[in-house]
């Protein structure tokens, strides 16, 4: 299986990206997927999941901003991002679980995309 993150760029704050995941070799339909960001000299932190029931989870300073949603049919995860900061500003990485949780715990997934860039100017 390989995942696929893209959709990042260059915004100016308060804009909005949508983020795409997509899976090759078999659907995710009953993974959970999260997305992580990782910006330079920080640690990889949480930003939002989906279970494979489609529960959603968000990190704080995700919720009110952030919204998560599938397309089985395309087998792919979507990360819509509204009223983009500057701290905003990370590469952002999708990554499965088989577990079909939605886990904000990146041990507990199995496959990771190679990431996007996202950039909010200020």
């Amino acid at each position: 299986v390989q995942l696929q993150a893209f959709g990042g760029g260059l915004v100016q704050a308060g804009g909005f990206l949508r983020l795409s995941c997509t899976a090759s070799g078999r659907p995710f339909t009953n993974y959970g997927i999260g997305w992580f960001r990782q910006a330079p000299g920080k640690e990889r932190e949480f930003v939002a999941a989906d279970s494979w029931m489609h529960e959603a989870r968000f990190a704080d300073f995700a919720k009110g901003r952030f919204t998560i949603s599938r397309d089985n049919a395309k087998n792919t995860e979507y990360l819509q991002m509204n009223n983009l900061k500057p701290e905003d500003t990370a590469t952002y990485y999708c990554a499965e679980t088989r577990r079909g949780t939605g886990s904000e715990n990146a041990g507990e997934y199995d496959d990771w995309g190679q990431g996007t860039q996202v950039t909010v100017s200020s």
